[in-house]
């Protein structure tokens, strides 16, 4: 695989200060290997090293394997362990009470891989990295609460298309963010990902402190409110397509938020694991974007930004 080319001019990388003070990495399963082959194109360019990140589900582990491990070796471990899983769903497995559906087990060991033989520790140079867990409302047990926040999740998501929803809340779930560098070993962080991930059937309902959880995404997919209220710019990297401009700038008191989409629908299904090519055409499409992004970047700063180039 080509190393991404320089399309910066070298008044641009020569930039000094991070040009965002705090950036989100929204959740999306698998379409989230759009942001790392956007951050692995862009980041070196602008030199980007947020104080704070703020990420959900596979967006928060994405945030934590760019900081300790590369992104090509990841794909290369997901092809080669994903090459023998055939199904998203062995339904078999129930005559004999096995789990029917295998992502929780690939996902895990995966996380532990990732983040084990002392790459753990490389978090602790890294910026502050809070990843969100959804708590169940108090009036509501753990089925429950995963019919009503699907529901409400998916109402959301594919009939208002809110970039931040809002009837999660109203049910009753709240969030909690927890610091990436607070966990002690790979097994911690690997738990912590996976309570922001538990979305049942692919994961059992998880617990967290004894209280179950679901994924992050139930109070908020793109977690702004994860944010410090200082003054400066926002990265908001989102997966999925919202009726809105590929880039756009929200005012937030004194923050300049810009979200930036995907330049198409990222061709991959959160919870596919038959299909690892896919995930390389993910990353492939963020590559892209990223150089897209790179030769705007004058533009970005002086119309979006208010930064003068």
């Amino acid at each position: 695989m080509a190393e991404p080319r320089s399309v910066v001019p070298d008044s641009i990388q020569s930039a000094a200060a991070s040009p965002f003070d705090q950036v989100v990495f929204a959740g999306g399963g698998n379409r989230c290997w759009w942001q790392a082959g956007w951050w692995d194109t862009v980041a070196p360019e602008l030199g980007l090293r947020p104080r704070v990140i703020a990420g959900i589900s596979a967006g928060a582990a994405t945030a934590c394997m760019i900081y300790t491990h590369d992104s090509r070796q990841v794909m290369d471990y997901y092809g080669a362990v994903l090459a023998g899983n055939l199904r998203n769903a062995y339904w078999g497995n129930l005559l004999n009470k096995q789990r029917v559906f295998p992502h929780y087990g690939i996902y895990r060991t995966a996380l532990l891989n990732i983040f084990g033989e002392g790459r753990l520790a490389n978090l602790q140079t890294a910026p502050e990295i809070r990843i969100g867990v959804a708590h169940i409302p108090r009036w509501s047990g753990p089925r429950l609460a995963v019919m009503a926040g699907l529901v409400a999740y998916n109402i959301e998501k594919h009939w208002l298309k809110t970039l931040h929803p809002r009837l999660g809340r109203k049910l009753g779930f709240h969030p909690e963010f927890v610091r990436a560098q607070d966990c002690g070993s790979p097994e911690q962080l690997a738990d912590l990902l996976l309570q922001s991930s538990s979305t049942p059937p692919f994961t059992p309902v998880l617990r967290r402190d004894g209280r179950p959880v679901l994924d992050g995404g139930m109070v908020d997919n793109v977690p702004v409110d994860a944010l410090d209220a200082t003054p400066g710019n926002v990265l908001v990297l989102v997966t999925r397509l919202y009726p809105r401009p590929r880039r756009f700038v929200l005012q937030h008191g004194a923050q300049r938020r810009l979200y930036l989409q995907p330049s198409q629908r990222v061709p991959i299904s959160s919870w596919d694991y038959t299909q690892p090519g896919a995930m390389i055409g993910a990353y492939e499409l963020g590559r892209r974007d990223g150089e897209t992004f790179l030769r705007d970047w004058p533009s970005v700063m002086k119309t979006e930004l208010g930064t003068a180039a």
